[in-house]
């Protein structure tokens, strides 16, 4: 179709919502289909943040607010990351959005121009390069291998900024392999980026409250104070509190940039939902305890699913240190035919042919940057889980 822009065929669609759709299709159908290709809880939202929405709309807190958050919910932000990340912004410098993904984008958008490069890590959750791409920017991928813990060696990311390199995106716990930074490893890049001072810094930290094994959580700007005036710190509610629907992420930064966003925010989405602003509020202000319950659950899972993992002949599982997945290798499927008869080439392959033998829908390791591997989302019942990792096991098992 000639009337579509140029800039959208270089961007591919989401491959985790894909696989995701085609899970519901074939349930649909009537398949008996376990999907693990979402990175959602499987958790209700709480009832005091459910509470706090219901009472917003009775007081009919459903008019515009101001497009990037209402003062009480920069606050409580402003809050947030001073109580728990020793760091201190003014709500001014507190930015609100509906979603993580539009943090992301408004910042692209706002800063970027054609040529720079935005400097990411693989595995790489798969919107941040395509979000690169639509606003005008050249991602450049540096690997992190399954030897190294899927995590960026410092002198690997020293080797890849130019002059050209405009953000460094980190992630931490990392979607999709769910390895996180401790204070030793993050010290080790952010005194690489203090060398180059041109470069920003986008610390994605969505998946910050699920980390185990009393690991500790850092963020690039609490390691190393040098970088705060020129990093956007980012977070949301959608893990952590189970409110993925409701669309909240925010972020903090130098007010220059803030602005700059806001100026794309106003005239892209405008204002986050009121009455999600507001359940957001006591997301943030109120309890905290059901976070550490609910993730001494997550980390029950992990160590279902690593352990049945590594028991299925031809895959290696590492023990990630937080979020929600795992991101085993496949390297000894490779080669293998299946009982009809399909030899497995790629990851895409893997992922295919094992849902249509076992009804187990996974997310190929290439649509983030690094295969061959697949993601699992454990986010999902014990249940689920062990039944998806037995058919799992079978699927391998069946390979010759």
């Amino acid at each position: 179709m000639g009337f579509i822009a140029d800039s959208l065929s270089r961007v591919k669609p989401s491959a985790t919502i894909a696989v995701s759709n085609k899970a519901r299709e074939l349930k649909a159908s009537g398949r008996d289909v376990i999907g693990l290709g979402a990175g959602e809880p499987d958790f209700d939202t709480p009832d005091n943040i459910k509470k706090a929405a219901i009472e917003a709309i009775e007081r009919g807190e459903t008019k515009y607010t101001a497009v990037d958050g209402i003062p009480e919910l920069k606050q409580a932000i402003a809050d947030k990351f001073k109580r728990e990340n020793g760091l201190d912004y003014d709500p001014a410098q507190c930015f609100v959005a509906p979603g993580g993904k539009p943090i992301i984008y408004n910042a692209f958008a706002a800063t970027l121009n054609p040529g720079d490069e935005v400097l990411i890590p693989a595995p790489y959750w798969v919107s941040y390069p395509d979000m690169a791409l639509l606003c005008g920017g050249e991602p450049v991928f540096v690997g992190a291998t399954m030897d190294d813990g899927f995590k960026l060696r410092p002198e690997a990311l020293d080797a890849a900024i130019t002059e050209k390199t405009k953000w460094f995106v980190f992630n931490s716990p990392s979607n999709p392999s769910g390895a996180a930074y401790s204070r030793d490893e993050l010290k080790a890049l952010t005194d690489v980026l203090m060398k180059h001072p041109h470069v920003w810094i986008l610390s994605d930290d969505m998946y910050e409250h699920l980390v185990y094994d009393d690991f500790e959580f850092v963020t690039p700007a609490q390691v190393e104070p040098g970088l705060k005036d020129r990093t956007l710190t980012m977070n949301g509610v959608s893990k952590a509190y189970a409110m993925t629907g409701w669309r909240i992420g925010y972020a903090a930064g130098p007010v220059e940039l803030i602005n700059a966003m806001r100026k794309v925010q106003s005239q892209t989405t405008s204002n986050p939902t009121s009455i999600a602003q507001w359940a957001a509020v006591e997301a943030l202000n109120g309890t905290q305890d059901f976070i550490s319950e609910r993730a001494a659950v997550f980390k029950e899972r992990r160590d279902l699913v690593v352990s049945m993992l590594n028991q299925a002949t031809g895959l290696v599982c590492p023990t990630p240190e937080g979020a929600f997945y795992v991101f085993p290798s496949c390297a000894g499927c490779m080669g293998k035919t299946t009982p009809s008869g399909k030899v497995l080439e790629t990851d895409e392959d893997f992922v295919t042919e094992l849902l249509e033998a076992e009804g187990v829908a996974v997310v190929q390791g290439s649509a983030f940057g690094l295969g061959p591997n697949f993601r699992i989302s454990y986010a999902t019942s014990t249940e689920a889980l062990e039944e998806s990792c037995e058919r799992i096991q079978r699927f391998c098992a069946s390979l010759t």
